[in-house]
């Protein structure tokens, strides 16, 4: 029976809290454009699909933004990036049993991966300035391939950069953008519940277990593993 090797974790609402810095490079946008500032919370609701994504809902206010027109969105996506670049990583926060889980998936000799949708340019600076690189074998952003997730692209492309079938990884996310690609790439997935999800509960997503952590998360694996590795015994007669 089929052992996991591997394990891909998404970023931001799973290993990180970046919302603070999101936000502030949200909102120093709309002010810029002359638009009021937003709520916190709001802006954690439009996490998931990308910047881009991010950008059109920052700048409509709503998690369904209409497609600006391409000038209007230019100049705000290119405020965006100059305020992110600025606060990138100040207030990101490691979210509890993250260092712990993922220490205990390097010890069970897992390959560890990142599959998230923000660009390279913010995603490598973050996880220097967070610790977390040191980590990861690979890092699969959101201008990596052609599709982001909830496109399977990104899983598929990290699961042949470590080298392991798509049956032989775990993808672990706090979204439905997550549990989409990890289905449709072929892996078992696991949901955190204190991401951000678009603001919607993740114990309505199509995944294989809900894990409070990632340090519970490398429970589950190592006991999913330890089940499969267990020499066959036949039935006494």
């Amino acid at each position: 029976m089929t052992t996991f090797q591997a394990v891909l974790l998404d970023l931001d609402g799973t290993l990180l809290d970046s919302v603070p810095d999101l936000a502030h490079a949200a909102n120093a946008m709309r002010i810029e454009l002359g638009m009021p500032a937003l709520r916190e919370d709001v802006i954690a609701t439009f996490v998931g699909k990308g910047v881009d994504n991010l950008v059109r809902r920052a700048l409509a206010g709503s998690l369904q933004a209409a497609d600006p027109e391409p000038a209007e969105f230019a100049r705000a996506r290119d405020s965006f990036y100059r305020h992110y670049h600025l606060v990138n990583g100040d207030k990101a926060a490691v979210f509890d049993g993250v260092i712990e889980g993922l220490k205990a998936m390097r010890d069970q000799g897992l390959k560890l991966a990142v599959v998230t949708n923000k660009p390279t340019e913010f995603t490598l600076p973050l996880l220097q300035r967070t610790g977390l690189a040191g980590f990861f074998q690979e890092v699969v952003c959101g201008d990596t391939c052609a599709r982001r997730k909830p496109d399977p692209d990104q899983m598929l492309h990290a699961c042949e950069r470590l080298g392991v079938a798509p049956a032989q990884a775990v993808a672990i996310g706090d979204s439905i953008n997550d549990a989409q690609a990890g289905r449709a790439a072929g892996m078992h997935v696991l949901a955190v519940p204190y991401g951000y999800n678009e603001g919607q509960d993740v114990h309505g997503l199509d995944v294989d277990g809900i894990v409070a952590s990632i340090a519970e998360a490398a429970q589950w694996i190592a006991l999913w593993n330890a089940d499969r590795k267990q020499p066959f015994t036949a039935p006494v007669k």
